[in-house]
């Protein structure tokens, strides 16, 4: 069973809750898509 301390995914940038992966994005339930696959990011 996971830890539901911590975090589902990636932190948004902007913030702070936890972004979803789906398919070549991550999306943040706040802020929709944050990142995609054409980013460099971490």
């Amino acid at each position: 069973m996971a830890d539901e301390s911590e975090p589902k995914g990636r932190p948004c940038p902007f913030c702070g809750a936890s972004m979803m992966h789906r398919h070549c994005k991550y999306v943040c339930p706040q802020h929709g898509v944050v990142y995609d696959c054409a980013d460099t990011f971490y």
